[in-house]
């Protein structure tokens, strides 16, 4: 029998459909699943910002030169022609608004308002992971926000300003835009601005090539869609790019391409790529066992998939061959170069989340005769799992642990504001609120690996001294300094010559004080 228009119930039934439009997800389960889960990731993220040291103080080298570059910008001095960084642009922009702060409360508390601003990057991953899957019900979005919650990977990139939080940010909010359901949209605004999301990941790492490349071909078949989403990803990337490769093309070129495909040095062990990959971080094992943890987990995805497939007699959708497929890749290209490092596996974390959950939330609303019972044991059984992990875990402090916390009081109080200070770690300087020069001329270097291999064509600063533009840009900054502070663990970050080392042995002399591990030099009288 019809409802008439007017009553109770058809009234209620548009009060829902109505607010389930304005609000996609608050109202649901699932959308309870995705705050939670955020506030986990926040609250994670946040006490390891919160101890001693971590918020002004010394984070990482790769912050030094990640932040480091967007205080140089806001100075007028342009990335790749003024100074080389060896990644896109797409950082520098991002960072620029906490950059600014530095004219009004100095860089320490500029870097503080960009690990923040971090923090939250990292947090907005969660929240799109679950618009992503929330279509496939409670247990495929505790799954996927969880891991992205608690993965240690994800929580140690965010405790600085490293570029995979906000990688992972726009790739997945690219995926969100492209992916309706199960399936790719075929609204064209949705791939265009998909598209353009992911292509401003590219500018800031362009690991974001990796996804990309698997929506395209899962897009192939219709051709005018992939148009879309390409134009998209070429309007994302070249936009911000375009404005700094056209002031210095070969720079440019030398720094992103070059520094990043042909670099030499040691290569990391497999044991320590396998730890950080499976998310074993807080124990010391051995390579066996994490390469056994390893093929677990990855019998554990496929296991999935193929019982799903079997048990509903239904191949995998296409978000879920794109979850698989990025995982997959994105693995490979962590295992076959010669560098990795422990913030690396944050950019896994959510296609690892998705590869777990999305089969499985398949396979138990498709198994037949499961009861209704099992079905919420699963959910409440995987959502009490990973809350409960990060405290069960020893070492559920995720962040390293300042370095250099005492040392940089005495340091300050030494090195007069506006010196000109040369340095083989930026982030030093940041911290030290010491970074800015008043000495015309000061040298404006903010990674020096870095510069090395874009300069050197892929050598490591051991060797590329012998390259004369090194050479004298490091001879340069030398003669310019009155100070020059030094990581005494890490001394092939300055391409080191005998003419370098005999001018600073002749015109600098190392002060002592309370400041080890770092070494101290002042210039002679």
């Amino acid at each position: 029998m019809r409802q008439a228009a007017g009553s109770p119930r058809s009234a209620a039934a548009r009060l829902s459909r109505l607010r389930g439009a304005r609000l996609p997800f608050s109202l649901t389960p699932a959308g309870a699943v995705v705050v939670v889960a955020t506030l986990v990731a926040l609250a994670i993220r946040g006490v390891q910002l919160a101890q001693p040291g971590h918020l002004l103080g010394v984070g990482d080298y790769d912050d030094g030169a990640d932040f480091g570059s967007a205080l140089r910008l806001i100075q007028g001095v342009l990335p790749y022609r003024d100074f080389i960084i060896v990644q896109p642009p797409g950082i520098v922009l991002l960072m620029a608004p906490a950059a600014a702060v530095s004219k009004l409360a100095g860089t320490a508390w500029a870097i503080g308002a960009g690990r923040i601003l971090t923090v939250l990057a990292s947090a907005a991953a969660v929240v799109l992971g679950g618009l992503l899957v929330r279509h496939r019900g409670v247990f495929a979005t505790i799954v996927t926000c969880g891991v992205i919650a608690i993965y240690p990977g994800s929580a140690q990139a965010a405790h600085t300003v490293l570029l995979e939080p906000w990688l992972t940010a726009f790739c997945l909010a690219g995926a969100v835009a492209v992916f309706d359901g199960d399936r790719p949209a075929t609204s064209w605004k949705r791939l265009a601005f998909g598209g353009a999301a992911f292509g401003f990941a590219g500018a800031i790492k362009v690991w974001a090539i990796i996804p990309v490349a698997v929506i395209a071909v899962l897009l192939l078949p219709r051709y005018k869609q992939l148009a879309r989403f390409l134009a998209g990803v070429a309007a994302g990337f070249l936009i911000p790019v375009i404005p700094f490769a056209a002031l210095a093309p070969r720079r440019f070129y030398d720094s992103v391409v070059v520094a990043q495909l042909v670099r030499t040095g040691t290569r990391t062990p497999l044991g320590f790529r396998l730890q950080y990959l499976t998310g074993l971080t807080a124990w010391d094992l051995g390579t066996g066992v994490f390469l056994a943890a390893a093929i677990c987990l990855a019998v554990i995805v496929l296991g999935l998939k193929i019982a799903a497939w079997r048990v509903t007699g239904r191949g995998p959708a296409r978000l879920e061959s794109f979850a698989l497929a990025t995982t997959a890749l994105i693995v490979l290209a962590f295992l076959v170069p010669d560098d990795f490092y422990y913030h690396y596996p944050a950019f896994l974390a959510p296609f690892l989340g998705m590869s777990l959950a999305l089969p499985a939330a398949r396979l138990l609303a498709g198994w037949p005769g499961l009861p209704r019972r099992a079905r919420r044991s699963a959910v409440w059984a995987a959502g009490l799992v990973l809350l409960v992990l990060p405290l069960a875990v020893p070492g559920a402090d995720y962040s390293p642990t300042p370095t250099y916390a005492d040392a940089l009081p005495a340091i300050e109080r030494v090195i007069p504001p506006g010196a000109c200070v040369a340095t083989d770690q930026a982030s030093l300087l940041i911290s030290l609120g010491r970074f800015d020069s008043s000495v015309p001329g000061c040298s404006v270097i903010v990674d020096g690996t870095g510069t090395s291999y874009a300069l050197g064509h892929g050598q490591s600063a051991a060797t590329a001294g012998s390259v004369p533009a090194i050479a004298t840009l490091w001879r340069q900054a030398f003669s310019k300094a009155s100070y020059v502070l030094l990581t005494s663990y890490n001394p092939d970050r300055i391409a080191w010559t005998p003419q370098l080392r005999a001018y600073f042995a002749g015109n600098f002399v190392r002060l002592s004080g309370h400041w080890a591990p770092l070494e101290l030099y002042v210039r002679k009288a």
